[in-house]
C-alpha cells in the first residue's frame, strides 16, 4: 500500500493578516503498487500530450483550470482513493494551534486516524523539498501515532522524496487542491472536485 500527502493552505491562523481560511491535508492511497505505476506512467504521457518537458510538475496553484480538468480527467480511471480533512479555521480554540509545526502535525493525525482500519503495512511518501527537518519531524509523529493495530503494522515506512520527481506526489497535489477549491465562494468552485468524486473515501469538515 501506498499513501502520498499533500497540503493546501497554510498552517497560519491570522485570518485577517492573510492566512488561509481553511487548511486541507489529503491522502492519496493505492493498494495496488501495479496500479499506482499506470497512473504514474499516465501523468508521463499527459505531459508529453500538453506539449511540457518531462521533469514539468503538476502543482494546482500554477496551473490553468483546463489543464487541471484534464489532469483529474485523466487519472480518475485509476483503482484509487483519497481521504481529506479541512481544517475551518475561524473555529479553533485553543492556544496550540497558534503554532504552525503542532498545527500541522495535529491535521495530519486526524485524517490518518479515519483511514487507519484501511491501512496495513503502509509506505507514506511525504514532499521533502520543502522544510525537512521539518518533515522529518512529521516522519517520527506518524510513526508513532498510527503505529500498530494488534500485531499488524500500519505503517511500515516514511519516505521523503521530491514531488518535482514523483509524479504521484503531484497527483496528491492535485487532488488535494480540488478538494480545497470546492470549500471556495466562487461559482464552479465543486466542478474539479466532482471529477475524481467517486474515488472519495471521506472529506471531513472540522470544525463546523
Amino acid at each position: 500500500m501506498l499513501v502520498f500527502i499533500d497540503e493546501s493552505g497554510d498552517a497560519g491562523i491570522k485570518l485577517k493578516s492573510g492566512s488561509s481560511p481553511h487548511f486541507t491535508v489529503t491522502l492519496l492511497i493505492f493498494e495496488d503498487r501495479d496500479e499506482a505505476n499506470a497512473a504514474d506512467k499516465r501523468i508521463d504521457l499527459l505531459k508529453r500530450e500538453m506539449g511540457f518537458p518531462d521533469y514539468f510538475e503538476f502543482h494546482f496553484a500554477n496551473l490553468r483550470n483546463d489543464f487541471r480538468k484534464e489532469f483529474l480527467k485523466a487519472v480518475a480511471k485509476y483503482e484509487f482513493f483519497y481521504s481529506s480533512i479541512v481544517i475551518n479555521k475561524a473555529k479553533l480554540t485553543g492556544k496550540g494551534f497558534q503554532y504552525a509545526d503542532s498545527f500541522y502535525k495535529y491535521t495530519c493525525s486526524l485524517v490518518f486516524e479515519n483511514v487507519k482500519p484501511l491501512l496495513r503495512e503502509a509506505t507514506v511518501i511525504i514532499d521533502g523539498s520543502g522544510s525537512r527537518k521539518f518533515r522529518e519531524q512529521l516522519s517520527t509523529y506518524l510513526r508513532k501515532k498510527v503505529s500498530t493495530r494488534g500485531s499488524d503494522k500500519l505503517i511500515s515506512r516514511v519516505k521523503l522524496q521530491d514531488s518535482r520527481a514523483n509524479n504521484l506526489l503531484q497527483m496528491a497535489d492535485m487532488i488535494c487542491g480540488a478538494v480545497a477549491r470546492s470549500y471556495g465562494k466562487k461559482p464552479g468552485c465543486t466542478v474539479l472536485r466532482k471529477l475524481v468524486s467517486h474515488r472519495e473515501l471521506e472529506v471531513q469538515f472540522w470544525p463546523r
